[in-house]
């Protein structure tokens, strides 16, 4: 099986002793994490870094030991799945610029806020993992 592969990460911040995270809305007005396209050369984790600087202007760090993935038929493709690889990235006090030709908007929620923004049952699973990682 061929496979299409993005990277990106779920993004966080800690205020005030409680985590926040970042999520974005597509123009389709899905919730997910900031992600997108491998480019040639590029490691996974310069792609999440590359496309969270791209789709909503921060730098972050990525923490080690956290990875998690979603895999996924193309609808338009019977030769190909799509697989994103998702990071842990935490940033601290700087301005969310969202990428206007590529989001509709974006949410900083809580765990429960986003648990419920999500809309797909894997980016739930995703967020519950990476949570569980960050409070262990």
């Amino acid at each position: 099986m061929k496979f299409e592969e993005s990277c990106g990460a779920v993004v966080f911040s800690r205020a005030d002793d409680e985590l926040r995270f970042v999520l974005i809305r597509s123009l389709e007005g899905v919730y997910g994490f900031p992600k997108g396209h491998r480019e040639p050369g590029e490691s996974r984790e310069q792609t999440a870094l590359r496309e969270i600087r791209e789709e909503v202007g921060l730098r972050v760090s990525l923490l080690p030991g956290f990875s998690a993935q979603e895999e996924f038929p193309l609808p338009d493709r019977t030769d190909a799945h799509k697989r994103i690889v998702y990071f842990l990235a935490e940033y601290e006090k700087q301005p969310i610029v969202p990428q206007q030709e590529e989001l509709s908007g974006y949410e900083i929620c809580s765990f429960d806020e986003a648990m419920r923004l999500l809309q797909h049952e894997s980016r739930r699973r995703i967020l519950a993992d990476a949570h569980a990682f960050l409070i262990k």
